[in-house]
């Protein structure tokens, strides 16, 4: 069981957003069908490992998608974001770090409290057309139990003194946690520009359920080849590819 489908199973039921605990990885991730990023599991079969996961097959909302720069709107986003314990945990698909405390983004007048944050590589969306090296996904809940997902690309290029906390500590064996800092900010993921992209999506993993907006930054934060490297080591690939668009507004806004 994927991080997005345990979150947004935990935190529909629960009201609050809580920090990992050591072994929830390896409890949880074991639950449920059997799914992976190839073969006869992977994203081309989702929608056909079980009834729970059909909107990967069927669904019209279904995310990532392919972002043209081209695009014009408005998509505003306010970020409250503060240090916090940082516990990464290796859930077989990914590195997460779940986040406890008062970081929280506003969008469209609601709040949203930042439940976790975890990666992918290479990008799930493509920005016209063409994939970045990797990508951050920062989860947030509302009180009303709704999902809000930031993304951010990031692209080789200089060392991110700032990440060294996250890819010096990544775990490596698959239920397992670490404690890697005592105060992670996650500002740190955000580019200096903050235009985005805004539209309705779904998780991008199973069981893909939509109803989520997304905010996706325009410009990337840069890493090295080496940071890059050692996640790639863990996860070859755990990108889904990019869906339709189908009918789906996506606006954009240039702030400065």
């Amino acid at each position: 069981m994927s991080i997005e489908r345990r979150m947004f199973l935990k935190y529909a039921a629960a009201g609050c957003a809580c920090c990992v605990t050591p072994g929830l990885a390896a409890a949880a991730d074991h639950a449920g069908p059997h799914w992976s990023y190839e073969g006869a599991t992977g994203p081309d079969h989702w929608g056909d490992l079980s009834p729970e996961f059909k909107a990967c097959g069927f669904g019209r909302q279904q995310t990532p998608i392919d972002l043209a720069s081209r695009m014009k709107g408005e998509a505003r986003l306010d970020v409250d974001y503060h240090p916090f314990p940082l516990r990464l945990a290796n859930n077989g698909h990914t590195i997460e770090a779940a986040a406890c405390g008062k970081c929280a983004i506003t969008v469209d007048g609601t709040r949203y409290n930042l439940a976790q944050f975890h990666f992918h590589h290479p990008s799930e969306h493509h920005l016209d057309g063409v994939p970045f090296d990797m990508e951050v996904h920062l989860v947030h809940k509302s009180d009303a139990g709704d999902l809000a997902v930031v993304g951010v690309f990031m692209k080789e290029g200089a060392h991110n003194d700032a990440l060294d906390v996250v890819f010096d500590h990544l775990p490596t064996r698959e239920g397992t946690d670490m404690l890697a800092a005592g105060a992670f900010d996650p500002s740190v993921f955000l580019p200096v520009r903050r235009d985005s992209f805004r539209y309705m999506g779904s998780l991008t993993t199973p069981p893909c359920t939509e109803g989520l907006t997304w905010t996706v930054f325009h410009d990337p934060i840069e890493v090295s080849r080496e940071q890059i490297r050692r996640f790639a080591l863990l996860f070859p690939n755990n990108a889904r590819p990019v869906q339709k668009k189908n009918d789906r507004v996506v606006e954009s806004s240039k702030r400065t």
